[in-house]
């Protein structure tokens, strides 16, 4: 610390300094100098007057060290006496002043260890000369800035022990190793020689002769500071090269209490900190330099406040990188004269404007949180957070959403919503007509085509106007067709009525929906990681694969490749028409004759491979368009509009195909014709919840609870994981999801449907993904990114009012090949794999280790392990495939729940901590502790 005169009395004003001429080396160093307010210029003048004296000893220094050099110190006025030449630097801790104190493992002629005091710090840095025997002068610290950035890079994997309670040097030692060993910064076998190197005698680096510089002036003295002070607390630095170790490892320990540690400084005075960095001789660390660095930190007021007060590793730091934002770095360009350095006093000291800031008349130091390189927005508020009031979770959900409602409208303003309406009607309406078909079989015609399509329309448009994310899309799905057939089975076994059991139902799902939503349910969600996500993910894409094939193949068996068609060789108006056969059945016991209709439908020609070539035409047609509007041909404009229409451009061109083709026969798309239920003579619109044609029992309507159960678990688990995937951070979302507003919304929009004879819908995982898709805006170039999402609710409304007007476009729409359709489920499967982490892991299997991507779960977990990992999903995998295709497919949910608590027995037994956060991260880009964010210093390449 640099000190006006006017401010000291008399008998402590330093004598007149005769410089001599003296040729010397240019300096290196950096002068970090701030003045309080109502500093003087004297002040000033006292800063560069002492930077000017010091240069003796720095150019010795800057000749011996060279290269890139930080140096540091801090001027200011005090308003009442001081010592002399007292540096700002010097921190107290409490009225405590901080001592520092670099002690070397060195060898002596018996090759035996001992350490070796080299440096002592209060503000000033003085340094012991080992040939000479003597003290050096105290000047300022100058630092290697590679020294910092390794030590900092260090400090991110290394043992931070705060507030510990040991009082003795021995036991201090055997925490750190253990705490090494506990980390895997050290072997086991390591231990003993470690603790041992650590009680290694210590020697005191004494005076053997006076120093004589060449200068007439009063130095600091450390040690006088030191022994002057009523409270001193010291900072232990222990740094050297150990042979047996594998790699550098650091320790940094804070006392809970200072205390003295027998033989272990210079003086006995009370240890606060302990710093040990140790290593193989071979290491890119200079281990003296490194702790130098910690030693200034240490000695440092501001860092040593923010190290007596860090509740974390994280803050401290977050402490050091605060350090470096306020040091200079000085480029490796030759210095002529100190008066070149002048100028740097002036940078310095807006440098520190915001690092000190004086807050009473002593001028005390406050920290202050530390100000990122980069700025970032808030953290988005967690939806799935508890309130702990009843429907707090709901009326968040109603609060954050509705804020944007009406830009929910005016984002819809854009061309892409149109082409995605478009293409999510055909994505939307398909799977409708063929769930409706495969439902109608199942259930008797009690439910059909009719009531799905209705339902799909009702229901979408209430949910789209009212849903906190309105890019979901409802719709039917499997495990609820699993469900519907179930039950239906259970309620024709007992003679009750289905259609009114699922009343009942209904109204249970009501009731267990608000209970849930009240309790705030949803927060279970969070228990649902990625290793979740993304096996359910796949297990749908693969579904929509699978079926299409199957339809092909289907069509194949129905229409096979002969090489003569017999029919066609008849003289027949309709050579396709069906062959009627009868066969009669006499049973010669009882005289009964049973006869038999066989109904063989002729197969057509060219059929199969029409409807193949229209299948992978659409899907070729709309992959290659989605590809197309991110390359280089025609203009932007134009090109990203033949991409936002991909799908309705290939159906277009398959329909025009089939129309040219008259003489091939093609399945069509079936739409049923009005407002017509599928059985009229078993129902109406309207259910009575007493029994259409027989009195209900009382005893079910209670036991209704029971599949009630059943199905919310399948409308929680499908909706709540297809908003996770839908809304997750990478596809840079900004409006929020509502997890209890959409499930209240959701579930009862269906109990109230089966009053009316309709099915219930959940959130539809590849179309919902697909929506969302479309809707996104990627950016230009050749590797484009995701820029933002269109939210908005008019491209969900406007899709299910046209699913809900295709009853009365018949004509229309029976003019679509359903091999075209096939083409659109495929592209959809296959379009919801991007972006899976796991897909992307089981493609790694086949390919070399060389060609990995830069990401963390291929750089920073070994291969097999990550090989590992995938094949434990790939198995839950196929065991849900293996219970959806069997008679237990009702169990789906509950095996699909298992793999929540399996990923919570690997993590820790089979895979590390560290393993899990790089395969499981629940962000696309993982954050480890020790990478909060973007830094510069953790970004910087280090020198080799």
């Amino acid at each position: 610390m640099c000190v006006a005169e006017e401010h000291l009395p008399a008998e402590r004003r330093p004598r007149g300094a005769k410089l001599q001429k003296t040729s010397r080396a240019p300096v290196r160093n950096t002068a970090e100098c701030t003045s309080s307010r109502g500093q003087t210029a004297m002040a000033e003048l006292s800063c560069e007057l002492v930077n000017d004296v010091r240069g003796e000893v720095e150019s010795y220094y800057a000749r011996v060290t060279g290269g890139l050099r930080v140096g540091y110190f801090s001027c200011w006025t005090p308003s009442t006496p001081a010592a002399l030449n007292v540096n700002c630097n010097a921190n107290t801790t409490g009225n405590c002043l901080a001592y520092a104190e670099l002690n070397e493992l060195m060898k002596d002629q018996n090759q035996q260890g001992y350490w070796q005091e080299t440096g002592r710090w209060v503000g000033y840095e003085e340094n012991y000369d080992m040939e000479a025997g003597r003290w050096g002068p105290s000047h300022i610290s100058y630092l290697t800035f590679k020294s910092i950035v390794q030590l900092r890079r260090t400090m991110n994997t290394g043992v931070v022990m705060l507030d510990r309670e040991e009082r003795s040097l021995s036991s201090i030692a055997e925490k750190i190793v253990d705490e090494m060993i506990s980390k895997k910064e050290i072997r086991p076998g390591d231990r003993e020689g470690l603790v041992q190197a650590f009680l290694q005698n210590r020697s005191q680096s004494v005076e053997t002769q006076a120093l004589s510089p060449p200068l007439e002036m009063q130095t600091f003295s450390v040690t006088e500071r030191r022994d002057a002070s009523d409270c001193v607390e010291a900072s232990m630095v222990l740094v050297g090269a150990l042979d047996f170790l594998e790699k550098p490892t650091v320790a940094f320990v804070r006392l809970k209490d200072a205390v003295v540690l027998e033989s272990a400084l210079e003086a006995p005075v009370p240890v606060r900190f302990i710093f040990v960095l140790v290593g193989p001789t071979k290491s890119d660390i200079d281990y003296h330099e490194s702790g130098r660095v910690m030693a200034a930190l240490l000695a440092d007021k501001v860092f040593n406040q923010a190290a007596f007060q860090a509740q974390s590793d994280r803050e401290l730091i977050d402490a050091m990188a605060d350090f470096m934002d306020c040091s200079i770095v000085i480029p490796p360009t030759e210095i002529q004269n100190e008066a070149m350095l002048a100028p740097i006093i002036g940078f310095q000291k807006k440098l520190l404007q915001e690092r000190l800031r004086p807050s009473d008349p002593q001028l005390r130091i406050d920290l202050k949180p530390r100000k990122s390189s980069i700025a970032k927005p808030l953290p988005p508020e967690d939806p799935l957070v508890r309130t702990g009031v009843p429907f707090g979770g709901m009326i968040r959900d109603l609060k954050r959403r509705y804020q944007h409602y009406v830009s929910d409208i005016t984002d819809a303003l854009n061309v892409q919503v149109l082409a995605t309406v478009i293409f999510i009607y055909f994505a939307a309406l398909s799977p409708a007509i063929t769930f409706g078909g495969l439902l109608a079989d199942k259930v008797d015609n009690m439910i059909g085509v009719s009531e799905l399509m209705l339902s799909t329309a009702v229901l979408g448009v209430i949910f789209c106007l009212v849903a906190a994310q309105p890019v979901l899309v409802i719709g039917f799905s499997g495990p609820l067709l699993v469900f519907e057939e179930a039950f239906y089975a259970f309620c024709k076994a007992q003679e009750i009525e289905y259609i009114v059991g699922r009343v009942w139902v209904g109204v249970w799902l009501i009731i267990i929906v608000v209970v849930i939503v009240a309790a705030e349910g949803s927060f279970l969600v969070r228990f649902i990681s990625r290793f979740t996500q993304e096996i359910f993910s796949i297990l749908i894409s693969l579904i929509f694969i699978y079926e299409t094939f199957a339809k092909l193949i289907k069509i194949f068996k129905a229409h096979p490749l002969n090489r003569n068609y017999e029919q066609l060789n008849d003289t027949l108006e309709d050579p396709w028409h069906p062959v009627i056969t009868h066969h009669t059945i006499q049973d010669n016991s009882t005289g009964n004759v049973t006869t038999v209709t066989v109904i063989r439908h002729r197969a057509y020609p060219n059929t199969a491979l029409l409807s193949m070539c229209l299948m992978f035409g659409c899907f070729s047609i709309a992959y290659f368009l989605r590809i197309f509007k991110n390359g280089y041909f025609l203009p932007g404009k134009l090109r990203r509009l033949m991409g936002d229409f991909g799908v309705p451009i290939a159906i277009f061109l398959m329909v025009a195909v089939d129309i040219n083709l008259e003489d091939t026969y093609t399945q069509k798309l079936v739409v049923p014709k009005g407002l017509q239920v599928s059985n009229p003579a078993m129902r109406g619109w309207l259910i009575n919840p007493m029994g259409e044609h027989k009195p209900f029992p009382v005893w079910m309507m209670f036991a209704c609870i029971v599949p009630a159960v059943l199905v919310f678990i399948l409308i929680f688990l499908e909706s709540q994981i297809t908003t996770l995937i839908v809304s997750k951070p990478e596809r840079k979302m900004v409006k929020g999801s509502g997890f209890h507003l959409d499930l209240l919304i959701l579930v009862s929009l269906g109990g109230c449907a089966a009053l009316f004879g309709m099915p219930w819908l959940s959130a539809a995982t590849v179309r919902s993904v697909t929506h969302a898709n479309a809707l996104t805006v990627m950016s230009k170039g050749p590797k484009p990114e995701i820029e933002k999402v269109l939210e908005q609710r008019v491209s969900g409304v406007l899709v299910a009012l046209l699913v809900g007007l295709s009853i009365l476009m018949e004509p229309i729409l029976k003019m679509i090949p359903m091999a075209a359709l096939f083409g659109i489920f495929l592209y959809m499967g296959i379009t919801s794999l991007s972006g899976i982490q796991l897909w992307d892991r089981i493609l790694l299997l086949l390919i070399p280790k060389k060609y990995h991507p830069n990401e963390p779960y291929a750089t920073k977990v070994k291969t097999n392990r990550m090989h590992m990992f995938t094949a434990i999903q790939m198995v839950c995998l196929a065991v849900l495939w293996m219970v959806k295709s069997s008679p237990f497919s009702l169990a789906l949910p509950f095996i699909l729940i298992l793999t929540i608590p399996l990923r919570m027995f690997l993590t820790g037994r089979v895979f590390t901590e560290f393993e899990m956060k790089c395969l499981d991260a629940d962000d696309a880009k993982v954050t480890f502790e020790e990478e909060p964010g973007v830094d510069m210093y953790s970004e910087t390449r280090m020198p080799s």
